[in-house]
């Protein structure tokens, strides 16, 4: 079976995206900042939701409602992302992963604290998956059902990345670096959506 990385700070929290994982046939080897990466043994690489990545990263001073620094997990997680990246190796990342995903590439910012995008887990909203890019491949292009749970969301894309999805209210929803062979970034909680959100554990799976 196919090993992927996932990295995360609470353990609660880090069941859905493994059971996600497993669901696909993929053997889910969990990273918290304390561990070494042990990267040579991964075939794929998962960074998952949790706290506000540090604005520090993006040269910003923290907003009032902003979470306190991560300062291990945001380190771990760029380093691991960049080693990733430069080796074509596959990454998925979903929500804080996706932001962390922005700021890592040159010039991305967040929005500190954005109205309206914190859902139940059971609640939905639409983003729209565009034309030509890897996502559409995967689900189709239009309109989709989602669940968010952010506060934050990417402002400024960062560097040779290729926006895929947005909400009906302009926030971006989904990106991804076209130029790789699957290094996709998603705004809300597909393990949350399973099975509809199984087609992208499965091209992610498939990459490996």
């Amino acid at each position: 079976m196919k090993q992927a990385a996932i990295t995360y700070r609470d353990h609660k929290r880090i069941e859905p995206y493994a059971e996600a994982l497993r669901a696909v046939q993929i053997e889910p080897v969990l990273l918290k900042p304390d561990q070494d990466s042990g990267w040579n043994a991964f075939s794929g690489l998962l960074l998952s939701g949790g706290t506000d990545v540090g604005s520090a990263l993006y040269g910003q001073d923290p907003d009032p409602s902003s979470d306190a620094p991560d300062v291990e997990r945001d380190a771990m997680e760029q380093r691991l992302l960049r080693e990733a990246l430069a080796a074509n190796v596959p990454v998925l990342a979903i929500c804080r992963g996706m932001q962390l995903f922005n700021v890592t590439h040159a010039g991305g910012t967040l929005v500190q604290d954005l109205e309206g995008h914190k859902l139940p887990r059971n609640g939905t909203h639409h983003v729209e998956i565009y034309h030509g890019t890897k996502l559409a491949e995967i689900f189709g292009a239009g309109l989709h059902s989602v669940n968010s749970r952010h506060h934050q969301a990417v402002a400024n894309v960062g560097e040779g990345l290729t926006v895929s999805a947005k909400s009906p209210g302009g926030i971006v929803e989904g990106l991804e670096r076209p130029d790789l062979r699957f290094a996709i970034a998603v705004q809300w909680h597909p393990e949350d959506q399973m099975p509809q959100q199984r087609r992208l554990f499965e091209a992610f799976r498939d990459a490996l």
